[in-house]
């Protein structure tokens, strides 16, 4: 069994803390809350600080910020119904560039591995996927309406340009750009959970998903490609994403977010009973029929619910999260 150590708890946002992201580096992180500001803090020697605070760029609730994967932008997504482009180009961190489109609030945001896309959604039901033009430059790319519910996180695929979004319809579904066309279609529906699905994650390669949901279940998903050797009927030749592993009887409440780490395997979750839970792959796990055991569950991380959690990219085993309760806290798992 493994432990969590908590080793710093921040403060610095008025009200509740919605969203933390990991700059690619591991050494900076962004959070952002309903006070409508965006702080950046950085290690100096064993303390983090908030070394930058963006507070002109929306007018309500930042629900979410996104490095870009080159670390020279940092994208927000607001209440407000805009999402915000971030640079530093000039030495101080500005917006330089403001997306509009959305009729109500914008969920998520999530920038592709090339960097060369970004994709919004909102609580208008849609996705849109932004082509990044030039500097400072984005054009709509596409308009993407399948979900019959509120939009609540788009994240793209590691290596590919695939992305997965979440829904309050209890869907989460797949988009991939037409090789005819060139238009974006959606490719797959992940029906399974049988309530709001809040977050979604994909492992290193990949080739499965984690999705967690308003039910208090955990999935996991793997995909099947035409041809699959599992046998796995792929019709229109089209990858097929099946529900392989539910995790249910570990969290009381609905679950908010989730992150599957790329460096170790762990999953962590985020929920509404106040608690993070670590999850590992059994060893004796099948393919096809994956295993997984909780590792560690802190119950009592945060004094009310926990909205976010996310390994660092660099340092194994560093988990961020904040909370409702207007703190940021930074964790170290231990084997």
């Amino acid at each position: 069994m493994g432990r969590l150590i908590l080793e710093h708890t921040l403060q610095g946002h008025k009200g509740r803390i919605w969203g933390v992201a990991w700059h690619p580096k591991g050494n900076t992180f962004a959070s952002c809350g309903e006070d409508k500001a965006i702080r950046i803090w950085s290690l100096s020697g064993n303390s983090w600080s908030t070394k930058t605070i963006l507070s002109d760029g929306h007018k309500r609730t930042i629900r979410e910020i996104r490095w870009s994967p080159c670390g020279q932008y940092l994208a927000s997504a607001s209440f407000d119904a805009t999402t915000a482009i971030w640079s530093k180009s000039s030495g101080e961190f500005e917006c330089n560039a403001t997306l509009e489109g959305h009729e109500n609030e914008v969920k998520s945001v999530s920038w592709s591995k090339s960097g060369g896309l970004l994709a919004t959604c909102s609580r208008d039901k849609s996705v849109w996927i932004w082509e990044v033009a030039g500097d400072d430059e984005f054009e709509c790319a596409a308009v993407l309406n399948p979900h019959t519910q509120d939009v609540k996180r788009v994240v793209w695929h590691p290596t590919k340009e695939i992305l997965a979004s979440a829904s309050y319809d209890n869907t989460i579904k797949m988009f991939a750009e037409s090789a005819l066309d060139s238009d974006w279609d959606c490719t797959a529906t992940l029906s399974s959970h049988t309530s709001t699905v809040w977050s979604i994650d994909f492992d290193a390669d990949g080739e499965r998903l984690v999705s967690c949901s308003d039910d208090t279940t955990l999935k996991i998903w793997r995909a099947y490609h035409p041809g699959n050797d599992a046998g796995v009927a792929t019709p229109d030749k089209q990858t097929v994403w099946k529900c392989v592993c539910t995790l249910s009887g570990q969290h009381s409440r609905a679950i908010y977010d989730v992150s599957w780490c790329k460096l170790t395997g762990l999953i962590a979750t985020a929920c509404g009973d106040d608690g993070i839970r670590i999850f590992k792959e059994s060893s004796d796990s099948k393919r096809d029929e994956p295993t997984f055991e909780q590792v560690t569950a802190e119950e009592s991380a945060h004094e009310q619910d926990v909205n976010s959690v996310e390994w660092n990219p660099v340092m194994a085993g560093q988990l961020i999260s904040c909370s409702d309760d207007g703190t940021i806290k930074i964790w170290k798992m231990l084997d």
